[in-house]
């Protein structure tokens, strides 16, 4: 977790708890925090990796985003949008019903942008449903010309368990098969991920892997950004 300096207190902005643990929400100074399940998610001190999996949707007119967040990866997408003079619909499919519910009310500046903007249209269930097409009634039908998943750190740090379904062959090719033609696949991971590379590989020679190098606490991490295009009709 970034150092926001010695004297800056952490004031606990929300708090809710579910089957899966807990959800807080934080803030220290300017700063907001979000931890999941007792694991640090993210922050808004560094973003630049997080809004580049957004733009990576740049012309798509129909967005899928797995895990709502602090919100950075949706409004990077409607900033690209709004660049291209291009219309776009994004569905965010977010697990935790009371980051949702702390997103429409506007808890944070960006939550706010967010939720309150047309193009986006949010929905509280498993994403990996979705791509599955298990949602019954519930939740938005593809298909897509971008799914973003920004769910986990990536496939090595799960926030959840359950999530690494999301990363084995049958998760990545339901997402894969949700993609419109030319449609593209991002997964967000904490640290480059051979085996998932590898994994979107088997899918399409389009693979590709994207390192961003970022500074937290005087450190250098390395996050990646693991993609996959599906051809062309």
């Amino acid at each position: 977790m970034a150092d926001h300096g010695p004297v800056t207190e952490r004031t606990v902005v929300a708090r809710s708890g579910s089957e899966r643990g807990e959800v807080v929400l934080a803030r220290r100074g300017e700063v907001d925090e979000l931890v999941v399940n007792g694991a640090f998610a993210m922050d808004s001190v560094e973003t630049a990796s997080e809004r580049e999996l957004g733009r990576l949707a740049a012309g798509a007119s129909r967005v899928l985003v797995g895990g709502l967040g602090l919100g950075q990866t949706v409004a990077a997408v409607l900033d690209a949008a709004d660049e291209r003079g291009s219309a776009v619909t994004v569905d965010v499919v977010e697990l935790e019903e009371a980051l949702v519910r702390w997103a429409r009310e506007g808890r944070t500046a960006t939550l706010a942008r967010v939720t309150g903007d047309e193009r986006v249209r949010l929905h509280v269930g498993d994403v990996g449903d979705v791509l599955h097409d298990r949602r019954g009634d519930a939740g938005p039908d593809g298909p897509w010309d971008a799914v973003l998943l920004d769910v986990d750190n990536g496939p090595d740090f799960l926030i959840h368990a359950a999530n690494h379904a999301l990363y084995d062959e049958p998760g990545l090719r339901a997402a894969y098969e949700r993609l419109a033609p030319g449609g593209l696949l991002a997964i967000w991971c904490q640290a480059p991920s051979p085996p998932l590379l590898a994994a979107l590989t088997n899918l399409d020679p389009s693979a590709a892997e994207t390192l961003l190098e970022v500074r937290r606490e005087g450190r250098t991490f390395t996050y990646a950004i693991e993609t996959v295009r599906r051809p062309p009709a």
